[in-house]
């Protein structure tokens, strides 16, 4: 099963709730959350206050992607505010079970996040308790950027781990996504899709917004794999 998520980080932000609605009535899956300090990245997004405005307008999973540090203070917010998964960066957090467990407690799915230099040993003795592991495919900290190949490679490892693992983990690709590329980033075994710039700007002239042409061809892609 493919999922399709979204990032509103490459959305009109004057038209939030309808840019929302809008993808997910064009066929999308999840909405994806970035959320940006100005310190763990070189940006300043978004907050709870903004999770929990647009979760009364949607049924979809929201998934908190958090390029924060430190992590665990802003945790119980976002789940307060209506999140469904929430996921963290490892260099973010001085107790990476703590965190985990501080996700699970406040009721939500939990997610590690590996920027393209960071190894993969931090998911040895936690696997098993993650929901949802997230490969950066561009460093983070900026919509726009062009995909990174080295990141299949990564993909292929997390999937062996996931598999040998027997366990529901999803494997989310973040960063350079397109139309393009999503077959062979699928076949090196990624299932959740975040796409921003290549959904966002494919339907910003339209009036209203519609994205059903680029999910659907994205879909399309995904149905050769």
């Amino acid at each position: 099963m493919y999922r399709i998520a979204p990032s509103i980080l490459s959305a009109n932000f004057a038209e939030l709730g309808k840019e929302i609605n809008a993808v997910i009535d064009s066929g999308a899956d999840i909405i994806h959350f970035d959320v940006m300090d100005n310190h763990y990245v070189p940006n300043l997004t978004i907050g709870p206050l903004v999770c929990e405005a647009i979760r009364p307008l949607t049924d979809a999973i929201i998934d908190v992607h958090l390029m924060v540090d430190p992590v665990d203070r802003i945790i119980p917010d976002f789940a307060k505010a209506g999140a469904n998964i929430i996921s963290f960066h490892p260099e973010a957090s001085n107790h990476i079970d703590r965190t985990i467990s501080l996700i699970k407690e406040q009721g939500c799915k939990a997610g590690m996040v590996f920027n393209p230099a960071t190894p993969l040993y931090y998911l040895d003795h936690v696997l098993d308790k993650l929901d949802l592991v997230l490969i950066m495919s561009v460093n983070p900290g900026f919509g726009g950027q062009s995909f990174i190949p080295e990141a299949l490679n990564k993909l292929r490892a997390v999937r062996k781990r996931i598999d040998a693992a027997g366990k529901d983990i999803m494997l989310e690709i973040d960063g350079g996504v397109k139309i393009d590329n999503i077959a062979e980033i699928a076949r090196a075994g990624a299932d959740t899709f975040v796409a921003g710039s290549a959904i966002y700007n494919a339907g910003k002239d339209s009036d209203p917004h519609r994205y059903d042409s680029v999910i659907s061809a994205l879909r399309a892609e995904l149905a050769k794999v």
